[in-house]
């Protein structure tokens, strides 16, 4: 599948992750962990390692060649990676869905970046990927995601109590769907 990268504004390119981001994304998880905490599941101390990122990008890049991921980078022009967007758990047949993941460094935010990359994620996942639908979840009290997924399109579904493990509890979250065509699919 070839996904091309693009301009997302403000100088920032998203592009598809690769094997030499590892010391890039350990950089930008470490300088971002407290930011990222509330948000995200807990992470042993190796995931803040290039070693543990180039595992962790191994993994994702092996899941994107077997159709099962998409993982993209926001990368600055200076190079750093600023965050990161992914399509996860791409399910084909009748369903012709994926989850959606992303992160914004502190710094970036309120730059219209995650917009700009959602936008162009649910793009690719219909034109390039053939996906019917997308979800998304937040947790009840992250309202700037929530704003980014309804500026995209997305709207909300429901509440699942107790949905995913993030910072060492059971949260409850937001669940939301984008529709992106309604064409028979690829069976």
């Amino acid at each position: 599948m070839r996904i091309e990268s693009g301009d997302i504004g403000a100088g920032v390119t998203l592009r598809l992750l690769e094997r030499d981001d590892a010391g890039a994304l350990c950089a930008a998880y470490t300088d971002n962990r407290e930011h990222l905490r509330p948000w995200e599941p807990r992470r042993p101390e190796s995931f803040f390692t290039e070693a543990g990122q180039r595992e962790r990008i191994d993994g994702l890049l092996r899941l994107f060649s077997e159709g099962g991921a998409v993982p993209f980078v926001f990368q600055a022009a200076d190079g750093r990676i600023i965050g990161n967007i992914t399509l996860t758990g791409i399910t084909r047949g009748p369903f012709c869905s994926s989850s959606l993941g992303y992160w914004v460094a502190e710094g970036q935010q309120q730059r219209g970046l995650a917009t700009a990359a959602v936008r162009r994620v649910c793009r690719i996942a219909r034109d390039t990927v053939g996906l019917h639908r997308i979800e998304a979840s937040t947790l009840l009290a992250n309202t700037g995601s929530q704003r980014v997924l309804a500026k995209c399109g997305f709207e909300p579904i429901g509440m699942a109590p107790k949905y995913l493990h993030i910072d060492g509890e059971w949260r409850d979250c937001r669940l939301f769907q984008r529709i992106l065509h309604d064409d028979d699919p690829a069976l």
